[in-house]
């Protein structure tokens, strides 16, 4: 959105937009951007808070007519509203993950049966909305979790011998995508922000997905490492 709002105001359009990550607005130089400290696919907050998401919209409308610049990058003051004070009811029926049957429980054979594990709950999901943003890597979900948990043992190059970052996000991205969608689909009230602690503390996806994350922020390629360093791991839990 940062390189589309330069190509507009060359042609006269003023633009105006929301930056879910800092450093994307920073470098792309976007004429005027509204930072905001929330989770990545939600620009504006969490649903169901319609008087909280139209305040970030004002914001967002409300640089266009700032005097400053050429480049104006504010930061929304407000953390996206999270669950009731009183709301301690948690997950209703939390999952769990007896180990795999048989000697292999290696982290990725754990991954794995998780992904199954889960199964019931993603179809659920999908039943619910129709719909799924799992797919953007054009695999399945557990050959996307092979693909990208294959990195913690040899990074795949193309014939060009640069480490292949753009396929190892699009997995990675279908992976979360798979465990938002059934973990939300579970019966209770949980916000995103349960649904990402869960992941990222309480499943074999989420220790996998640290340990590797760990790895690729020391690559030698700068595209891994910002994807591990930036895009990975949510501000929400410590990225």
């Amino acid at each position: 959105m940062c390189g589309l709002a330069h190509y507009f105001e060359d042609e006269g359009i003023a633009t105006t937009l929301i930056a879910l990550v800092r450093e994307h607005a920073e470098t792309m130089r976007a004429p005027r951007a509204l930072w905001v400290p929330f989770e990545l696919g939600r620009p504006f907050g969490s649903p169901g808070e319609p008087a909280f998401q139209r305040r970030v919209v004002a914001d967002a409308l409300a640089l266009l007519t700032s005097t400053e610049g050429p480049v104006v990058l504010a930061d929304f003051p407000e953390d996206a509203p999270g669950p009731k004070a009183e709301d301690d009811t948690g997950w209703v029926c939390p999952v769990s993950f007896p180990p795999p049957p048989g000697d292999d429980t290696g982290p990725v054979a754990s991954l794995l049966h998780e992904i199954d594990t889960l199964a019931p709950w993603y179809q659920l999901s999908m039943d619910r909305r129709g719909r799924s943003l799992v797919g953007v890597s054009g695999k399945t979900v557990k050959e996307a979790a092979r693909f990208a948990a294959s990195y913690q043992d040899e990074i795949p190059t193309d014939e060009n011998g640069r480490a292949l970052s753009q396929p190892f996000k699009d997995a990675f991205t279908d992976v979360m995508a798979y465990y938002s969608e059934a973990g939300t689909a579970q019966p209770g009230r949980h916000s995103s922000g349960d649904t990402q602690r869960w992941f990222w503390q309480d499943t074999a996806a989420g220790h996998l997905f640290l340990d590797l994350r760990a790895e690729l922020m020391n690559s030698s390629d700068k595209r891994l490492q910002f994807i591990a360093t930036k895009v990975m791991l949510p501000k929400t839990q410590g990225g």
